[in-house]
């Protein structure tokens, strides 16, 4: 076996245990609250949010950090390094008895939360440009999985078990992520050529900033986890309207995993199509099919309607992240991908808070359903901004790199 295929089966099934421990803590994070103390539901509600919340923050901060460190020292350490450092926090996790203590570790867990992005930079840089989006899209196969599973095996560990053991076990699922990392990855090492050097933070940040395509691609990232996220607050409210049967957390579970399977089961084909016909143009094609069939998502009369749209809805959207991450590794040049991509990552992350926000704001003044509309007209922009985009001169992005260190020389 290759030492590119090994890497690939070992990310792609480390990926899906960080993924499942990531997300296994969702369906009895009010629930743990709980056992804090005597609260009210308005305190436990809280801090459920600010607490699932509070990962992606850091983690926004450090992304682009991590990047940049991985350019310059290789990506199999900073795996080693989230990977450790996740299994330690989720053990911490099992022993805390106040959410302040709670909020804190899962704050300070967000420094070391980027695994999953660092593996598709990691697979990325060892990839030919013209088999990013296939090799891509598989490997989100790892992840998607993890977090469709993760939350129903987070509950029932949490049920057989209790939350102490929950934790225990799913830092020891990650622990044995960090050693298969450790021991089974070998990392090839970029060759560097005489051009190559070190362009600062500064000038990297005005290139994306001043690159249309690099741009409007990290804004489209923002715009699908917000799209994702800020529904998934208030499905199991809206699945409660649709339906009179008493298992609404098991049906909103079933709702929410719908988009989950669309996404495992043609993810791999967008990012095969985007290799063969152009990324621009595929992703123009997935924005489009997303807001088609997010709109009638409003409009649903019945649970099985809501659930088959999403299984289609998540079949448009389980393309966008192996595409945009292909865009990204064909434009930034090979000794920076890791922290262009850290910014992408960050755009992700900043969708993942802003998300849950923007859904319960609207809602609250305009009704659930109003959510889907106003999310839907999101990902419309993102398809006016990139044909507008994809009708300008294309530019390099090494040559706005120049250009901006020589307009700001550091």
């Amino acid at each position: 076996m290759s030492i590119q295929k090994r890497n690939f089966i070992i990310i792609l099934v480390t990926n899906f245990l960080v993924a499942g421990t990531m997300t296994m803590i969702m369906p009895f994070l009010s629930l743990y609250i709980e056992t804090f103390g005597d609260h009210s539901d308005a305190f436990v509600q809280k801090w459920a949010g600010l607490i699932f919340g509070a990962t992606f923050v850091s983690a926004f901060i450090m992304s682009p950090i991590w990047g940049r460190i991985g350019d310059k020292y290789g990506f199999k350490p900073i795996l080693m390094i989230n990977a450790f450092g996740i299994s330690v926090f989720m053990f911490m996790m099992g022993f805390v008895d106040d959410v302040y203590t709670f909020f804190i570790l899962r704050l300070v867990m967000g420094i070391v939360t980027g695994f999953i992005p660092t593996s598709l930079a990691f697979i990325s840089a060892q990839t030919e440009k013209g088999q990013a989006g296939k090799t891509l899209g598989t490997l989100q196969m790892g992840s998607v999985s993890g977090t469709l599973f993760g939350p129903a095996l987070g509950g029932l560990l949490a049920d057989s078990f209790g939350f102490e053991l929950a934790f225990i076990i799913s830092s020891a699922a990650i622990f044995i992520a960090a050693l298969l990392v450790t021991f089974g990855i070998k990392e090839q090492k970029k060759e560097k050529k005489n051009r190559d050097h070190v362009y600062s933070r500064n000038t990297i940040v005005r290139s994306i900033l001043n690159h249309r395509l690099m741009l409007n691609v990290m804004i489209i990232t923002a715009l699908i986890q917000i799209g994702n996220f800020s529904i998934q607050p208030l499905l199991s409210l809206y699945v409660a309207e649709l339906t009179q049967a008493d298992q609404v957390a098991f049906l909103a579970g079933l709702t929410f995993s719908a988009a989950g399977v669309g996404n495992l089961l043609f993810a791999r084909m967008w990012g095969q199509l985007g290799d063969n016909y152009g990324y621009e143009r595929v992703l123009t094609v997935l924005l489009l099919l997303t807001f088609v069939f997010m709109i009638p998502q409003a409009l649903v009369t019945d649970l099985w309607q809501l659930i088959i749209l999403r299984l289609l809805f998540g079949i448009s959207i389980g393309g966008l992240i192996p595409i945009t991450t292909a865009l990204i590794r064909r434009e930034a040049p090979v000794d920076i991908q890791g922290e262009v991509l850290g910014y992408n990552t960050s755009f992700r992350f900043f969708g993942n808070i802003i998300g849950p926000m923007f859904g319960g704001i609207v809602s609250g003044f305009i009704g659930i359903s109003s959510v889907f509309y106003v999310t839907a007209s999101l990902f419309l922009i993102a398809v006016v901004s990139l044909y507008f985009t994809r009708k300008k001169p294309s530019e390099d992005f090494e040559d706005v790199l120049e250009r901006q260190e020589m307009l700001h020389p550091h």
